[in-house]
């Protein structure tokens, strides 16, 4: 209770110190911000081993610079007081609030069979999601509403995602696992409530609703030395979850997390993501894919061979692919301007060359190892579900 009883209390010197900014009245608004400052440093103090210390230091840091600008600016705060978000001093602030994405994919009309490789987790998504959408009336018992993504960073978990979510039109409120631990202390599991809500209003219109929620692993893992905020906010999401889950609801809420550290999740939350999906590094077949993918805007030599750069990248994750390919255009690039051939701007680079490739290839690592990817399919091989 100790805990509860301090986040509130510096919630609430947090809100009459930024109501007293509104209407001028400097002196009075930073003493009340220096109490909201006191009494999230009493709650770093008690529990250093918190995972939302971050959070409580972010606010002292915020209320400090609101404190500096008071002094020097003499200005009111000219921002909307939104009466059910707890933390008005950061406005609008998108970090903290689930949002709407546009997908890059789907402004660029990428469509899911455009993805790269990934066959057999396109396959397990294509069945939880797609087509429950497109014939509902072919699955009387229901259909998975919940989808774990994990493997190692780089390799497509958030694409996917983002392209299920084009494939059937479907609203996508992204958010973190982070972002929801550090809404503002005791008021998160109010938000992850709305987040929910949110979800099944737009459901029940009779268009889908996917919640991506990015390192769920923050959220849902099992960690030491836990408070009471974090506690309130695990069992708020758990219950959200069984409600979507219901087999008697027909409506289309999907939530899909995405974690490259599976093997912190409580079991709890597992048990709750009905398909758990691998999402590995891509094969042979699908580095050549990803070669030509990355390197559709640029002009080749003769000399380039995707399939011997396949070979030479085995073990490396699709961001690593493209980062190489970068790598190797910027080196035509530097030439350009090395020369001087840059000043004229009709001048264009020289071809990307075989040997641009593998000088970028050997100057890059794989950004995971063999021993890491076993570990994914230990994971894998313990608690699959697809």
């Amino acid at each position: 209770m100790l805990v509860k009883d301090l986040e509130k209390k510096a919630s609430s010197y947090a809100l009459k110190a930024v109501e007293l900014d509104r209407k001028g009245q400097v002196e009075q608004a930073i003493q009340m911000y220096r109490k909201a400052i006191s009494v999230l440093t009493e709650l770093v103090g008690l529990f250093p081993g918190s995972s939302l210390n971050e959070v409580y230091l972010r606010r002292i840091r915020a209320y400090k610079e609101r404190i500096r600008k008071l002094r020097v600016l003499q200005k009111p705060l000219e921002l909307e007081l939104d009466p059910i978000e707890p933390n008005p001093l950061e406005g609008k602030n998108e970090e903290a609030k689930p949002r709407k994405r546009e997908s890059p994919l789907r402004n660029l009309q990428v469509r899911w069979k455009d993805i790269v490789g990934l066959e057999e987790a396109k396959r397990a998504i294509e069945e939880a999601i797609i087509y429950p959408v497109m014939r509902p009336d072919l699955f009387p018992v229901g259909w998975p509403r919940g989808i774990l993504l994990f493997g190692p960073p780089g390799c497509g978990k958030t694409l996917l995602a983002s392209a299920v979510a084009s494939e059937i039109d479907a609203e996508f409120i992204e958010i973190s696992g982070a972002d929801i631990m550090s809404k503002w202390l005791g008021e998160a599991e109010k938000n992850v409530a709305r987040l929910f809500s949110r979800a099944r209003e737009v459901a029940k219109t009779g268009k889908p609703a996917i919640i991506f929620i990015d390192e769920v692993d923050s959220l849902f893992g099992t960690y030491n030395n836990e408070v009471g905020g974090e506690v309130r906010v695990r069992n708020q999401f758990l219950r959200e979850m069984d409600g979507i889950l219901d087999k008697n609801q027909k409506i289309h809420v999907y939530v899909i997390g995405a974690t490259n550290k599976p093997w912190v999740l409580d079991w709890p939350f597992i048990r709750r993501f009905q398909k758990r999906i691998l999402v590995p590094p891509p094969d042979t077949k699908a580095r050549i894919g990803l070669f030509k993918l990355y390197t559709r805007h640029m002009e080749l030599a003769e000399d380039v061979d995707f399939e011997e750069l396949a070979f030479m990248t085995k073990g490396y994750t699709g961001n690593d692919i493209k980062d190489i390919c970068m790598d190797a255009y910027f080196s035509a690039v530097r030439e350009l301007f090395e020369t001087g051939r840059a000043k004229d701007p009709n001048a264009r680079p020289r071809p990307v060359s075989r040997a641009d490739f593998v000088r970028a290839i050997r100057s890059r690592r794989p950004s995971i190892t063999q021993s890491m990817v076993k570990l994914y399919y230990d994971w894998y091989e313990k608690f699959r579900a697809t």
